[in-house]
């Protein structure tokens, strides 16, 4: 057990790392590039989103029509989309950390919602409306997002600024649908077998449990990256900087010694 948890950490500590910045790399291709590059970026972004994907698994979990699938998925679309293009046009911002941990939550909420956890632990007839909760859940995921692409040099405000935000969320969309696809192909193989009352006590409670871990995980990154960022400078960027004022700042030195 040990050890799974040792390994959950590594590869998610990982992943992190990467959902919490945008390479180099990608900020070249995203000057160089054009709408395209951002829906590509914005495809990508879902596809390795593990947080959002864990719970867009959990809002499908139980949906076995296509109308009801088609409802939760727009109103969460919905949601998503409103924060990602106002906040990021605007200039709204916050700690992605936190902003992560709430997520993280959102996935403990629709695992133990999914279990009848209000029903079952708390002693309440009815749980808080799955659609509303959807949608508030979307709007904090959306900012989530935005948070990553206010990351990219975006231009002044004005419609390209808006367009490449659009080609983002276009690409969010596209990697929602290709997730979405592949759960509801193995959740409806499930659901054809006797095992899946079972399957679905322990997929939820996994839920719940990799929720908490991340929601731990994001803390423990808001705790140490916290102060750095109140100024608009991560520790990372921090880090770097001053890597690259000691680079230029060598060949000064030399050619000063060189010439004593």
């Amino acid at each position: 057990m040990t050890k799974l948890l040792v390994s959950f950490f590594t590869i998610t500590a990982t992943f992190s790392t990467y959902a919490h910045g945008i390479s180099a790399e990608a900020k070249k291709a995203m000057i160089e590039g054009g709408y395209f590059q951002y829906v590509w970026l914005g495809a990508e972004h879902m596809i390795t989103g593990y947080d959002h994907l864990l719970f867009l698994f959990g809002v499908i979990f139980f949906l076995a029509t296509f109308k009801d699938i088609m409802k939760f998925i727009s109103v969460f679309t919905l949601g998503h989309s409103i924060t990602l293009i106002f906040a990021t046009f605007l200039g709204i911002s916050a700690n992605y950390w936190l902003i992560d941990a709430v997520i993280a939550l959102s996935v403990c909420y629709k695992g133990f919602d999914n279990n009848d956890g209000f029903k079952n632990y708390l002693g309440l007839k009815k749980a808080p409306n799955l659609l509303m909760m959807v949608f508030l859940f979307g709007l904090i995921h959306g900012f989530g997002l935005s948070t990553r692409l206010q990351q990219l040099p975006l231009g002044e405000k004005g419609s390209q600024m808006l367009m490449r935000i659009i080609s983002f969320n276009i690409g969010v969309e596209l990697g929602q649908i290709v997730a979405l696809a592949i759960m509801l192909v193995i959740l409806s193989g499930f659901r054809k077998t006797e095992a899946f009352k079972k399957f679905s006590r322990v997929s939820n409670d996994l839920l719940i449990i990799c929720g908490a871990l991340l929601f731990l995980m994001q803390m423990h990154g808001y705790l140490h990256t916290s102060s750095p960022d109140e100024f608009g400078f991560s520790e990372d960027n921090h880090i770097h900087h001053h890597m690259d004022i000691e680079a230029k700042k060598a060949p000064v030195e030399t050619y000063q010694h060189d010439n004593l």
